[in-house]
């Protein structure tokens, strides 16, 4: 199992419980110890969830499967080996008869001047807690100036990307902000500046141009700044620079325009799509042409997976909704060979979307049916909190929501724990 990600895990759960124990050992390789339940990232990065509890550890949940702490830096299929990179010691080299290829997917980045270096991703838990840091100490920073450039500077946040991550971050962190502000008598909310940024005429484009619509309204409500049909051209030395001409400084800029599948493919010999995807059959077996290739299965955002349910030659979007479900499809199908049955196509029609924008406030269209306002946004939290795994989790997540109820959120910024060891070594003495 190459990746714990959401097809990963859920996989490996299935056929660790649908299979007996002499009929195969499942190997989960993973650089880090925990799933993170992306759709959770805004929430705890706005701090209505613990950042912990957005994650689920890899050794409880996997209690019947052998977890290797590393990276897989080379495939071949050909010889059904699998190289791997410990967190330390020599590269393993591990055998397989059966592999799921599942490492997912990275931010989708483009050559643009100064993004390298001053923007901020927003998929891994690392970076959501850096990202509230970040804010939270922008607003320290703004209080504790008389300087208005640097403290106009401080308080212009620029989110690129008008997708489910980009809305969800910057509506979250804008509603944080807002409470924030209670605090900070030298400063107001028409001080801050919140920009989102987007290349397309739309937001949330896996709903309704009515629903994206209204979001957009509802943003522009709070006096947020919403670009759209608009390009990021430039950020060096954070002076953005717009396609509509705008120009003005910012020291956040989060990027959250789309997804591509892990570079890690580009080490194996898997057979690809124009889009770098590991094509696959309904069944989720990886297909050379029109060579099933035994023993190789791949889901989730890095497969090109053959949408059913859809018109001929189109896909299955890269979503959490789609990864849970290929998972469990290719969980059964890889028992039912191990068995000496067919596998069965993946055949899923893509039930809706549910979007956060803040405390009591989403967008949601389900079956058809469209919810706005505090009714969308309770759906929202249900649906997530039904779909991450473990009870443990779901009583932990609904447990902080419980208790955001009657007490006032954190707002507190723990910058130190970007560079813990500074303090440390200012103070202790050079030898020698």
């Amino acid at each position: 199992m190459v990746g714990a990600g959401h097809v990963g895990l859920y996989a490996a759960l299935r056929l660790s419980r649908k299979l007996r124990a002499r009929e195969a050992e499942v190997t989960v390789v993973d650089p880090q110890p925990h799933m993170t339940y992306q759709p959770f990232l805004p929430e705890a990065a706005a701090g209505n969830i613990s950042p912990r509890h957005s994650v689920v550890p890899l050794r409880r949940e996997l209690k019947r499967c052998k977890i290797v702490s590393g990276a897989v830096t080379r495939i071949e299929h050909s010889r059904k080996t699998a190289t791997v990179q410990p967190i330390i010691g020599p590269p393993l080299e591990l055998e397989y008869d059966q592999i799921i290829v599942a490492p997912g997917s990275v931010s989708r980045t483009l050559p643009i001047p100064g993004l390298r270096e001053h923007g901020i991703g927003f998929k891994t838990i690392g970076e959501a807690i850096y990202l509230r840091n970040h804010v939270l100490d922008r607003l320290d920073v703004a209080a504790a100036t008389t300087d208005p450039e640097t403290r106009r500077r401080a308080l212009t946040f620029v989110f690129v990307g008008g997708g489910y991550a980009g809305i969800e971050a910057l509506a979250e962190m804008e509603d944080m902000a807002r409470d924030a502000l209670k605090y900070y008598p030298e400063l107001s909310v028409p001080d801050m500046h919140w920009v989102l940024v987007e290349a397309t005429q739309r937001v949330l484009p896996e709903v309704d141009r009515d629903m994206g619509a209204y979001t957009v309204q509802q943003l522009l409500k709070r006096g947020l700044d919403i670009r759209l049909d608009t390009r990021l051209e430039s950020c060096v030395d954070g002076v953005v620079k717009l396609s509509d001409g705008d120009s003005f400084a910012s020291d956040t800029i989060v990027w959250t325009a789309g997804v591509k599948p892990s570079p890690m493919l580009d080490d194996t010999d898997l057979p690809r799509d124009g889009k770098r995807r590991v094509t696959c059959l309904p069944t989720l077996q990886v297909v050379d042409g029109d060579t099933v290739l035994d023993g190789a299965w791949s889901a989730g955002d890095c497969a090109a997976v053959p949408d059913l349910t859809g018109p001929p030659g189109t896909f299955c979007s890269p979503s959490a909704q789609h990864a849970v479900r290929q998972a469990v499809r290719m969980a059964d199908n890889i028992r039912a060979v191990i068995r000496g049955k067919e596998p069965v196509p993946y055949k899923h029609k893509h039930v809706g979307s549910v979007a956060s924008l803040g405390l009591h406030k989403g967008v949601a269209q389900v079956y058809g049916i469209k919810l706005k306002g505090p009714l969308a946004w309770f759906m929202h939290r249900t649906y997530h909190v039904s779909r991450i795994p473990s009870f443990n989790r779901k009583v932990r997540v609904v447990i902080d929501w419980t208790l955001a109820f009657f007490l006032r959120r954190e707002v507190v910024a723990l910058g130190q724990l970007h560079d813990p060891r500074d303090e440390f070594t200012e103070v202790t003495p050079k030898v020698g």
